[in-house]
């Protein structure tokens, strides 16, 4: 009888356990004001991938745990895209670390198109971890650009150059605006050879 007793706690024990991992699950997928859920942003009608390949800054971005969190603080971040022989792209990103002494930081990883028009990436390191890149701005001469992904968690601003004129960045905290990001929440990220 005990055996019998046993088993069946252990089970109520696995299906307790599997409905808190599906309720931790949901809510982080929950948006986290109570505000109705806007679609996701918009992307560019198309973006040419060999043109956007080779090095970018980042210019401003939402603070994210990655970049900022766990005592870190990222400065002097670029990201380099190399086509790969498969059609994917190689992202190699790059930072120093200010919170620990400019201590250097990178992750090398891979990014593929999720549609024809190439605004939309799955972007993904070590094979394991990642996520949606989407192209929600871009300057007509590739001389910047603006990335998001629908949840709206995430966002990055990139310029071919350490830092952008007055004009631009408005222009690009009216494109922030427009794809329902608080452009108060960017923070300018630090380029010491801008």
């Amino acid at each position: 009888m005990s055996a019998l007793v046993c088993a069946r706690a252990r089970a109520d024990l696995s299906v307790m356990l599997g409905n808190l991992l599906l309720a931790a699950s949901n809510a982080l997928r929950r948006p986290s004001s109570s505000a109705p859920a806007l679609p996701p942003p918009a992307t560019v009608p198309s973006v040419d991938i060999p043109r956007y390949m080779g090095r970018w800054y980042e210019v401003g971005r939402l603070p994210n745990r990655e970049q900022d969190g766990a005592g870190r603080r990222l400065v002097d971040v670029t990201a380099t895209y190399t086509p790969r022989r498969d059609g994917s792209v190689e992202v190699r990103n790059a930072a120093r670390d200010a919170a620990a002494g400019m201590r250097p930081r990178g992750i090398v990883g891979r990014a593929r198109k999720k549609d024809g028009t190439g605004a939309k990436l799955d972007v993904r390191f070590f094979g394991l971890f990642g996520g949606d890149y989407w192209v929600i701005g871009l300057d007509p001469d590739y001389r910047w650009a603006v990335v998001g992904t629908p949840s709206r968690r995430r966002l990055w601003i990139l310029s071919r150059t350490p830092s952008l004129g007055p004009e631009d960045w408005e222009r690009i905290l009216g494109i922030v605006r427009d794809a329902g990001y608080d452009p108060a929440t960017v923070a300018r990220t630090a380029q010491s050879a801008g």
